[in-house]
């Protein structure tokens, strides 16, 4: 049989470990990312617009619920980010796949931002509801440490020189907090006492919050979990090519 009369193979589809090849990955996230931009866009705008300027004050909090917008999905993101980070981290230690180290340092970063957010926006928030700025409530000192363990992840990423001793440590450190990621999720079950409220969303209808509230909150999360994936692809690529640049360095000094 000649060339020719060969039918073509069919294109195998790429298993989920292929992309941690560099390459690949870069081209994935080229790929997506402007897309991941404009969803991310328009859900963050519909839902804080519809939010804020189109739902009407609690007969309770007033116009001060409206905050619930930005805390309940950085919030949400914050806890969600440091789980992300954990399951990259779990795939380094297992796999070895340099990919899911440099995603997981690029989430650190994010991560932080979210908690940061949510702890603002929860000041703001309880102050006129509890008449004081700050409390220790088990779920607000929870997430406070939560917030200390991605300072000391950053900053451990940044002491060493040596990016695999590196990415081992933050992993083991990601392991540590990730106990904290738990209680800041599920304090308020754990603990009965304590200032803060149950989840603003909950599969009981006589928890979640009014379907008014309900709908633009969710597009508003949406638009949080869009951009917390486009920033992590958009880092995540970023760090390969500082690696890459930095071995081309390393490189050319030996030569």
């Amino acid at each position: 049989m000649s060339v020719t009369d060969q039918k073509p193979q069919p294109k195998r589809p790429s298993s989920f470990w292929s992309y941690a090849n560099p390459v690949k990955f870069l081209a994935f996230s080229e790929r997506v990312l402007p897309a991941l931009w404009v969803l991310s866009a328009i859900c963050l705008g519909v839902g804080l617009v519809w939010g804020f300027f189109f739902t009407p004050d609690d007969f309770r909090q007033g116009s001060t619920v409206k905050i619930i917008y930005l805390h309940v999905p950085s919030a949400l993101m914050a806890i969600n980010a440091w789980f992300m980070m954990l399951v990259a981290s779990l795939i380094w230690i297992i796999r070895r796949h340099h990919v899911s180290a440099l995603a997981a340092k690029a989430a650190a970063p994010v991560g932080v931002v979210m908690t940061l957010i949510a702890l603002v926006t929860g000041a703001i928030w309880g102050q006129p509801m509890w008449g004081t700025w700050w409390a220790w409530d088990p779920r607000l000192t929870s997430f406070l440490i939560l917030f200390l363990f991605y300072l000391g992840y950053i900053a451990l990423w940044e002491a060493i020189d040596d990016p695999d001793t590196a990415a081992d440590l933050t992993s083991v450190l990601c392991l540590v907090g990730s106990a904290f990621a738990v209680l800041s999720r599920y304090a308020v079950n754990f603990w009965n006492q304590g200032l803060h409220q149950g989840a603003s969303l909950s599969l009981d209808k006589e928890e979640n919050v009014a379907d008014v509230f309900y709908f633009p909150l969710l597009v508003a999360i949406a638009g949080f979990v869009l951009l917390f994936v486009a920033l992590v692809l958009y880092r995540t690529g970023t760090e390969i090519r500082i690696r890459r640049t930095r071995a081309l360095q390393a490189r050319e000094a030996r030569t």
